[in-house]
């Protein structure tokens, strides 16, 4: 499973926290667009996106027909979408310091991090058996293409290395448009790489 960070938007230039609602930036959108002939060992045609309008363009960039997921959204920061983190932190700093500190806090109205984060787990272990098979039957066939390809932000990627490594997910540095491998295995998952660039 090969998961993608979508193209860049204003509100990550900006430092804001993700809407969902902004689209991409048209030169992002335009280094997605070289993106698939680097994806060659992967499936091509559909694509798993979150709700993130920046995640469908992204995929249509890059050629993809998008199956939109909800459980891949970016956690919801209810009043908080759309404002600069700096802003946030100068206005209500008890509130976001406990937002930063603590994985089950949801002091913005919104989603606590550990319930996104468990959300992302619960679908990526759905498409656990689904990719396991897929990685099997090629092995028996003696190859071909299937495995799925992800567009979403940055907050499900980490969720699901979180999820695979057993580890704090807020520890990945994730860029635009960089790629991050996940491989269906045994007892888990296993990671290719994460924060790869593509040749464009």
């Amino acid at each position: 499973m090969l998961f993608v960070r979508h193209a860049s938007t204003p509100g990550m230039r900006g430092a804001r926290f993700p809407s969902g609602s902004e689209g991409a930036d048209p030169s992002s959108l335009e280094a997605a667009a070289r993106l698939t002939a680097s994806l060659s060992s992967f499936e091509t045609g559909l694509a798993f996106v979150s709700p993130a309008r920046a995640a469908w363009e992204t995929a249509v960039a890059m050629g993809f027909e998008p199956v939109v997921v909800a459980a891949l959204a970016e956690q919801d920061h209810g009043r908080w979408s759309g404002l600069p983190y700096e802003e946030v932190a100068v206005r209500e700093p008890e509130s976001f310091a406990r937002w930063l500190a603590d994985r089950d806090a949801a002091p913005h109205g919104g989603e606590s991090r550990a319930a996104a984060a468990e959300r992302v787990a619960h679908w990526l272990d759905e498409r656990h058996e689904q990719e396991g098979d897929s990685d099997a039957g090629r092995s028996a066939s003696g190859g071909g293409r299937g495995r799925a390809v992800v567009v979403c932000d940055v907050g499900a990627i980490r969720a699901a290395l979180g999820h695979a490594l057993r580890a704090d997910p807020a520890l990945f540095d994730l860029a635009p448009l960089s790629l991050t491998q996940l491989s269906a295995a045994r007892e888990g998952w296993r990671i290719g790489y994460v924060n790869r660039k593509a040749a464009s």
